[in-house]
C-alpha cells in the first residue's frame, strides 16, 4: 500500500522552529520529487517547497525562502522540512506529496500521492 505519513507538527511560538517529516511506505522515494504544501482554513493549498528526485535540487516559495530547508534521506525513505523563524502566517496544515515532477513544482496536480497532513500552529 502506497502511503505518505507526515509528522512533527505542533504549537510553536513566533520565531521558533519545527521539523516536519514525511515518511513513505509501499514505494521508494528515490524516483519521486517530494513537495510540501500547506493549507490554512478557508484558503487554497499553497506550494511551499520541493526536492527533486534526480539531483536533489531544492525549490522554495518566496514566502519561506531563507527560513525553511527541505532535505531527503533516501536510506530512511523520508523527506524533512526544517522550519525556522516561524511566523503566525505559517500556521496551516502541512502536506507532503510525491510525484514524477520535472518542472511545475508548484502545481498541486503534478503530485499523485498525498499524506494526511500535520497541523502547524504558530502563536504566542
Amino acid at each position: 500500500q502506497v502511503q505518505l505519513v507526515e509528522s512533527g507538527g505542533g504549537l510553536v511560538q513566533p520565531g521558533g522552529s519545527l521539523r516536519l517529516s514525511c515518511a513513505a511506505s509501499g514505494f521508494s522515494l528515490d524516483y519521486y520529487a517530494i513537495g510540501w504544501f500547506r493549507q490554512a482554513p478557508g484558503k487554497e493549498r499553497d506550494w511551499v517547497s520541493t526536492i527533486s528526485s534526480s539531483d536533489g535540487s531544492t525549490y522554495y516559495a518566496d514566502s519561506v525562502k531563507g527560513r525553511f530547508t527541505i532535505s531527503r534521506d533516501n536510506a530512511k525513505n523520508t523527506v524533512y522540512l526544517q522550519m525556522n523563524s516561524l511566523k503566525p502566517e505559517d500556521t496551516a496544515v502541512y502536506f507532503c506529496a510525491a510525484g514524477r515532477v520535472s518542472y511545475y513544482w508548484w502545481r498541486v496536480e503534478e503530485y499523485d500521492n498525498w499524506g494526511q497532513g500535520t497541523q502547524v500552529t504558530v502563536s504566542s
